[in-house]
């Protein structure tokens, strides 16, 4: 497991923001989605990305530090290196469709790709709680603040007359 002091963040400690301190910016998950479609190598992901070589490689180290991919030699003369997802950069699957279906409904008329399940039909993703099976809507779920000093509203102001 990665591991990562969400209270080092400013704003409300949060696993999302810990994780958008890692793949938040547009070149990391466009370099994850990359990988995840099969282009290990730096030349084909900066193709199909439109990185700038110098942003591309400087977000691919930060995400192999964090153990999202890593590199593995291809080639010794010249040493060359391909990108493969480790199971954390695997398990951000989950992320890259959710963005996927977002855009696909949201931004273009028509999308561009479509991510076909085993059983031969276009994924149309949905979330199911892994307790009880049911389907996940947003009016069923419930934040609860596991930070002290922190509730749904912000930061907790001590009151000066219970001191």
């Amino acid at each position: 497991m990665l591991e990562f002091d969400a209270t080092t963040i400013p704003g409300r400690p949060c696993s999302m923001a810990a994780t958008l301190s890692l793949v938040g910016e547009k070149w990391a998950l466009l370099a994850v989605r990359e990988i995840f479609w099969g282009n290990h190598r730096f030349d084909e992901i900066a193709r199909n990305t439109g990185a700038p070589r110098d942003r591309l490689a400087a977000r691919l180290r930060s995400l192999e530090a964090a153990g999202v991919v890593e590199r593995q030699l291809y080639s010794e003369r010249p040493p060359r290196y391909e990108y493969h997802l480790t199971p954390a950069g695997r398990d951000l699957s989950t992320v890259m469709q959710a963005l996927r279906s977002w855009g696909d409904r949201w931004l273009v008329g028509e999308p561009p790709a479509a991510v076909a399940h085993s059983c031969g039909e276009d994924l149309d993703a949905l979330y199911v709680c892994r307790h009880c099976g049911d389907e996940v809507r947003n009016r069923d779920l419930e934040l609860q603040m596991r930070t002290p000093a922190w509730d749904l509203s912000g930061p907790v102001v001590p009151d000066d007359s219970e001191q």
